[in-house]
């Protein structure tokens, strides 16, 4: 008959002296325990880390012990489930035997592939954005097309806004009204204005006074000859 729980003390011990740094005891019954893993990145900013958390079951290892990720760093949570994948596949594979460090070795192997993924799908995101712009830089320096469908969808879109400056033009002409009307059309709308100027003499011409005092003296001005009427040139040359 197996002994379970010997079974399970044993692999903690070995896993404690293997993992010292990564791994910490959550509880003792049942026993639970967490695994950080990282990648093998040259460049620390590109290390993808998973803290993973395993619970031995009571027939662990003829039963699969049961895992899930605590925490993750530099990884898409669609990288996550390939994991968590792996994770049921390995348990499956290795039932009958201690395996944890089996699991743990498998996802480490996994984690390096995604790194690399990482890298391939950073590349490729960048090509594809110069691409994009190049794309737009050509569409902004050539212009769009012209096709059957842009070309009338173009046409409705200038027509309303013909229609519209249409009426906006003679809604504000109408609201100025008779204020650009012309002088010819101001006299066929108010007859009154042909006599106008006319009455303004007839009623200012009996209180125009006119100061005499202006035309007195005239002969004591000293004219030049020039502004003789009678003035001759030629009469001085016969002088």
């Amino acid at each position: 008959m197996t002994d379970y729980s010997e079974e399970q003390r044993n692999e903690l011990e070995a896993l404690e002296s293997i993992y010292a740094d990564s791994f910490t005891v959550l509880s003792k019954s049942p026993a639970s325990f967490s695994i950080t893993v990282s990648s093998e990145a040259e460049e620390e900013e590109e290390n993808v880390v998973l803290s993973l958390k395993f619970t031995y079951v009571e027939r662990y290892p003829d039963e699969a012990p049961l895992y899930e990720i605590l925490s993750q760093e530099n990884i898409e949570d669609r990288d996550a489930s390939v994991v968590l994948g792996l994770l049921h596949e390995q348990a499956q594979e290795n039932l009958g035997m201690v395996m944890i460090f089996t699991l743990v070795s498998a996802v480490q192997d996994k984690l390096n592939e995604i790194v690399d993924q990482i890298k391939t799908r950073r590349e490729e995101d960048k090509v594809k954005m110069e691409k994009e712009a190049e794309e737009a830089e050509k569409v902004r320096f050539h212009g769009t097309p012209v096709t059957i469908e842009n070309f009338l969808s173009w046409k409705a879109k200038f027509d309303v806004e013909l229609i519209e400056l249409r009426r906006r033009k003679q809604k504000e002409e109408e609201q100025s009204g008779k204020s650009k009307l012309t002088g010819k059309q101001l006299f066929e709308t108010d007859h009154n204005l042909d006599t106008s100027d006319i009455k303004f003499l007839e009623e200012a011409g009996n209180s125009v006074e006119v100061d005499e005092s202006l035309f007195q003296d005239l002969d004591d001005l000293e004219l030049d000859d020039e502004d003789d009427p009678d003035f001759n040139p030629l009469d001085l040359e016969s002088d």
